[in-house]
Protein backbone atom coordinates (compact mmCIF):
# COMPACT_ATOMS: atom_id res chain seq x y z
CA UNK A 1 0.00 0.00 0.00
CA UNK A 2 1.10 3.18 -0.59
CA UNK A 3 1.28 6.38 1.64
CA UNK A 4 -2.68 7.40 1.91
CA UNK A 5 -2.43 10.98 3.02
CA UNK A 6 -2.56 13.44 0.28
CA UNK A 7 -0.43 16.30 0.29
CA UNK A 8 -2.50 19.41 0.86
CA UNK A 9 -1.63 22.29 -1.17
CA UNK A 10 -3.30 26.22 -0.85
CA UNK A 11 -7.32 26.44 -1.84
CA UNK A 12 -7.82 23.06 -0.79
CA UNK A 13 -5.80 21.62 -3.71
CA UNK A 14 -4.24 18.58 -2.81
CA UNK A 15 -1.85 16.03 -4.55
CA UNK A 16 -2.55 12.22 -4.11
CA UNK A 17 -1.87 8.74 -5.51
CA UNK A 18 -2.95 6.28 -8.11
CA UNK A 19 -3.18 3.55 -5.24
CA UNK A 20 -3.41 5.66 -2.08
CA UNK A 21 -4.78 3.31 0.68
CA UNK A 22 -6.62 0.43 0.64
CA UNK A 23 -9.21 -0.28 -2.14
CA UNK A 24 -12.63 -1.79 -2.39
CA UNK A 25 -12.71 -4.98 -3.90
CA UNK A 26 -15.46 -6.81 -5.67
CA UNK A 27 -15.11 -9.53 -7.30
CA UNK A 28 -12.29 -9.07 -9.84
CA UNK A 29 -12.67 -5.44 -9.57
CA UNK A 30 -10.43 -3.26 -6.79
CA UNK A 31 -11.21 0.45 -7.02
CA UNK A 32 -9.49 3.18 -4.77
CA UNK A 33 -11.96 6.40 -4.55
CA UNK A 34 -9.53 9.34 -4.31
CA UNK A 35 -10.93 12.50 -4.81
CA UNK A 36 -14.54 13.37 -5.08
CA UNK A 37 -16.87 15.09 -2.02
CA UNK A 38 -15.81 13.38 0.39
CA UNK A 39 -12.60 14.85 -0.04
CA UNK A 40 -13.56 18.74 -0.48
CA UNK A 41 -14.45 18.32 -4.41
CA UNK A 42 -17.88 20.04 -5.24
CA UNK A 43 -18.96 17.66 -8.23
CA UNK A 44 -15.69 15.97 -9.88
CA UNK A 45 -14.39 13.19 -8.53
CA UNK A 46 -11.26 10.88 -9.22
CA UNK A 47 -10.78 6.82 -8.86
CA UNK A 48 -8.70 4.37 -9.92
CA UNK A 49 -10.23 1.28 -11.01
CA UNK A 50 -7.92 -2.28 -11.88
CA UNK A 51 -9.74 -5.30 -13.27
CA UNK A 52 -8.21 -8.21 -13.40
CA UNK A 53 -8.37 -11.30 -15.74
CA UNK A 54 -11.96 -12.78 -16.57
CA UNK A 55 -15.63 -11.15 -16.35
CA UNK A 56 -16.07 -7.82 -14.24
CA UNK A 57 -18.79 -7.26 -12.12
CA UNK A 58 -20.84 -4.49 -14.23
CA UNK A 59 -22.02 -1.23 -12.66
CA UNK A 60 -24.29 1.57 -13.89
CA UNK A 61 -24.54 5.56 -12.57
CA UNK A 62 -28.16 6.40 -12.79
CA UNK A 63 -27.52 10.04 -12.09
CA UNK A 64 -23.96 11.19 -13.72
CA UNK A 65 -21.61 10.32 -16.67
CA UNK A 66 -18.61 8.61 -15.87
CA UNK A 67 -15.08 9.10 -18.48
CA UNK A 68 -12.76 6.47 -18.18
CA UNK A 69 -9.25 6.48 -19.92
CA UNK A 70 -7.52 3.17 -20.01
CA UNK A 71 -3.85 3.47 -18.14
CA UNK A 72 -2.89 -0.32 -19.33
CA UNK A 73 -3.78 -3.19 -20.23
CA UNK A 74 -6.54 -4.61 -22.74
CA UNK A 75 -10.46 -5.80 -22.87
CA UNK A 76 -13.77 -5.42 -24.74
CA UNK A 77 -15.72 -3.29 -22.73
CA UNK A 78 -19.35 -3.69 -22.90
CA UNK A 79 -21.90 -0.59 -22.89
CA UNK A 80 -25.20 -1.30 -22.43
CA UNK A 81 -24.46 -5.15 -23.91
CA UNK A 82 -22.91 -3.49 -26.82
CA UNK A 83 -18.53 -4.78 -27.60
CA UNK A 84 -16.04 -2.13 -27.63
CA UNK A 85 -12.12 -3.63 -27.85
CA UNK A 86 -10.08 -0.81 -25.86
CA UNK A 87 -6.36 -0.71 -24.97
CA UNK A 88 -4.06 1.80 -23.69
CA UNK A 89 -4.17 5.95 -24.61
CA UNK A 90 -8.54 5.30 -24.89
CA UNK A 91 -10.90 7.18 -23.65
CA UNK A 92 -14.54 5.94 -22.79
CA UNK A 93 -17.97 8.05 -22.26
CA UNK A 94 -20.68 5.70 -19.67
CA UNK A 95 -23.74 8.04 -19.88
CA UNK A 96 -25.67 8.29 -16.82
CA UNK A 97 -27.95 4.88 -16.98
CA UNK A 98 -25.38 2.92 -19.19
CA UNK A 99 -24.59 -0.27 -17.82
CA UNK A 100 -20.92 -1.25 -18.31
CA UNK A 101 -18.41 -4.74 -17.91
CA UNK A 102 -15.16 -5.93 -19.16
CA UNK A 103 -13.77 -8.88 -20.36
CA UNK A 104 -10.16 -8.74 -19.53
CA UNK A 105 -8.47 -11.78 -21.62
CA UNK A 106 -4.81 -10.72 -21.17
CA UNK A 107 -2.50 -11.85 -18.72
CA UNK A 108 -2.09 -8.15 -17.45
CA UNK A 109 -5.42 -6.08 -15.43
CA UNK A 110 -7.04 -3.25 -17.03
CA UNK A 111 -6.14 -0.12 -15.52
CA UNK A 112 -8.91 2.94 -15.58
CA UNK A 113 -8.63 6.36 -14.72
CA UNK A 114 -12.49 7.14 -13.59
CA UNK A 115 -13.89 10.55 -13.38
CA UNK A 116 -17.76 10.89 -12.63
CA UNK A 117 -19.44 14.41 -12.87
CA UNK A 118 -21.42 15.25 -11.15
CA UNK A 119 -20.41 12.99 -8.30
CA UNK A 120 -22.83 11.11 -6.27
CA UNK A 121 -20.60 10.67 -3.26
CA UNK A 122 -21.80 7.26 -2.99
CA UNK A 123 -20.02 4.04 -4.79
CA UNK A 124 -21.35 3.19 -8.53
CA UNK A 125 -24.59 0.53 -8.14
CA UNK A 126 -23.76 -3.27 -9.45
CA UNK A 127 -25.96 -3.81 -12.63
CA UNK A 128 -26.87 -6.88 -14.22
CA UNK A 129 -24.53 -7.09 -18.03
CA UNK A 130 -27.31 -5.92 -20.64
CA UNK A 131 -27.37 -8.91 -23.51
CA UNK A 132 -29.54 -6.20 -25.55
CA UNK A 133 -26.72 -4.87 -27.35
CA UNK A 134 -27.62 -1.29 -27.98
CA UNK A 135 -25.70 0.60 -29.92
CA UNK A 136 -24.86 4.50 -28.40
CA UNK A 137 -24.25 7.14 -31.20
CA UNK A 138 -21.69 8.81 -31.52
CA UNK A 139 -19.57 5.99 -30.81
CA UNK A 140 -18.21 6.16 -26.76
CA UNK A 141 -14.82 5.15 -27.55
CA UNK A 142 -12.01 7.28 -28.58
CA UNK A 143 -8.28 6.84 -29.21
CA UNK A 144 -5.44 9.38 -28.00
CA UNK A 145 -4.07 8.69 -31.64
CA UNK A 146 -7.61 9.57 -33.66
CA UNK A 147 -7.50 12.75 -31.88
CA UNK A 148 -5.58 16.07 -33.53
CA UNK A 149 -3.50 17.44 -31.30
CA UNK A 150 -4.53 21.49 -30.33
CA UNK A 151 -1.09 23.64 -29.54
CA UNK A 152 -1.66 26.10 -27.23
CA UNK A 153 1.53 27.98 -27.22
CA UNK A 154 4.64 25.75 -26.74
CA UNK A 155 2.27 23.12 -25.39
CA UNK A 156 -0.58 20.62 -26.70
CA UNK A 157 -3.23 19.11 -26.08
CA UNK A 158 -6.06 16.52 -27.32
CA UNK A 159 -9.65 16.16 -26.45
CA UNK A 160 -11.05 12.56 -25.92
CA UNK A 161 -14.53 12.67 -24.66
CA UNK A 162 -16.74 15.84 -24.93
CA UNK A 163 -19.70 16.63 -26.89
CA UNK A 164 -18.49 15.46 -29.95
CA UNK A 165 -18.82 11.89 -28.47
CA UNK A 166 -22.37 12.81 -26.63
CA UNK A 167 -20.87 13.74 -23.25
CA UNK A 168 -21.79 17.59 -22.63
CA UNK A 169 -21.22 17.54 -18.50
CA UNK A 170 -17.61 17.02 -18.48
CA UNK A 171 -14.37 17.15 -20.99
CA UNK A 172 -11.19 14.67 -20.91
CA UNK A 173 -8.01 15.55 -22.24
CA UNK A 174 -4.25 14.34 -22.45
CA UNK A 175 -1.71 17.11 -22.32
CA UNK A 176 1.76 17.87 -23.15
CA UNK A 177 3.97 20.23 -21.17
CA UNK A 178 7.58 21.32 -21.93
CA UNK A 179 10.14 21.02 -19.65
CA UNK A 180 9.78 24.83 -17.51
CA UNK A 181 7.55 26.90 -15.70
CA UNK A 182 4.17 28.01 -17.26
CA UNK A 183 2.55 31.55 -16.17
CA UNK A 184 0.44 31.03 -12.84
CA UNK A 185 -3.67 30.51 -14.16
CA UNK A 186 -6.89 29.65 -12.89
CA UNK A 187 -9.97 27.87 -14.29
CA UNK A 188 -14.18 28.50 -13.77
CA UNK A 189 -14.51 24.73 -13.26
CA UNK A 190 -12.83 21.92 -10.89
CA UNK A 191 -10.35 19.87 -12.30
CA UNK A 192 -8.80 16.70 -11.43
CA UNK A 193 -5.16 15.48 -13.02
CA UNK A 194 -2.98 12.58 -13.33
CA UNK A 195 0.28 12.54 -14.44
CA UNK A 196 0.93 9.88 -16.82
CA UNK A 197 4.41 10.08 -17.46
CA UNK A 198 7.79 12.53 -16.64
CA UNK A 199 8.22 14.68 -13.05
CA UNK A 200 7.88 18.04 -11.89
CA UNK A 201 6.08 20.43 -9.50
CA UNK A 202 2.35 20.92 -8.86
CA UNK A 203 2.06 24.85 -7.76
CA UNK A 204 -0.72 26.45 -6.03
CA UNK A 205 -0.87 29.98 -5.14
CA UNK A 206 2.24 30.24 -3.03
CA UNK A 207 2.57 26.10 -2.33
CA UNK A 208 3.99 23.50 -4.20
CA UNK A 209 4.11 19.36 -4.26
CA UNK A 210 6.60 17.25 -6.15
CA UNK A 211 4.59 15.05 -8.82
CA UNK A 212 5.51 11.99 -11.22
CA UNK A 213 4.25 9.26 -12.82
CA UNK A 214 0.85 8.23 -11.08
CA UNK A 215 0.53 11.69 -8.77
CA UNK A 216 -3.00 12.65 -9.01
CA UNK A 217 -3.85 16.20 -8.13
CA UNK A 218 -7.15 18.17 -7.35
CA UNK A 219 -7.91 21.72 -8.56
CA UNK A 220 -11.02 23.65 -7.10
CA UNK A 221 -12.46 26.10 -9.15
CA UNK A 222 -10.94 29.49 -8.81
CA UNK A 223 -7.63 27.97 -7.72
CA UNK A 224 -4.81 29.90 -9.19
CA UNK A 225 -1.71 27.13 -10.10
CA UNK A 226 0.24 25.85 -12.82
CA UNK A 227 2.81 22.80 -13.45
CA UNK A 228 6.17 23.05 -13.51
CA UNK A 229 8.04 20.67 -15.58
CA UNK A 230 11.49 19.52 -13.86
CA UNK A 231 12.26 17.11 -16.45
CA UNK A 232 14.49 16.85 -20.08
CA UNK A 233 11.56 16.13 -21.73
CA UNK A 234 7.48 16.68 -22.00
CA UNK A 235 5.68 15.71 -19.17
CA UNK A 236 2.51 14.09 -20.36
CA UNK A 237 -1.31 14.88 -18.05
CA UNK A 238 -4.79 13.36 -18.33
CA UNK A 239 -7.30 16.10 -17.59
CA UNK A 240 -10.44 16.23 -16.88
CA UNK A 241 -12.72 19.16 -16.01
CA UNK A 242 -16.38 19.70 -14.68
CA UNK A 243 -18.23 21.88 -16.68
CA UNK A 244 -17.44 20.60 -19.80
CA UNK A 245 -15.60 23.42 -21.88
CA UNK A 246 -12.06 23.50 -23.47
CA UNK A 247 -8.72 23.48 -22.20
CA UNK A 248 -7.39 26.54 -23.95
CA UNK A 249 -9.15 28.31 -21.49
CA UNK A 250 -7.54 29.81 -18.71
CA UNK A 251 -7.78 33.38 -16.53
CA UNK A 252 -4.41 35.41 -15.82
CA UNK A 253 -5.14 36.31 -11.89
CA UNK A 254 -3.25 39.70 -12.36
CA UNK A 255 -5.94 40.68 -14.90
CA UNK A 256 -8.73 42.97 -14.01
CA UNK A 257 -11.19 39.63 -13.80
CA UNK A 258 -9.31 38.74 -11.10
Amino acid sequence: MREARPLMLEGGCFVTDLRAGLPERLGTMAIWDLIGRRTGAGAISLRTIELAGGDSPAWRNPACDEVLYVLSGEARVFLDGHPHPISAETGVHVARGVAIHAEVRGPDPLVLVSSRCPDPGKPSMLATPSGSARTQEPAPIVRLADREACPTGDRWYRVLVDADVGCREVTQFVGSIPPGRAPDHYHHYEEVLCILRGAGVMWAGATSAPVSEGSCIFLPRGQVHCVENTGDTDLRLLGVFYPAGSPAVRYDPSSPEA
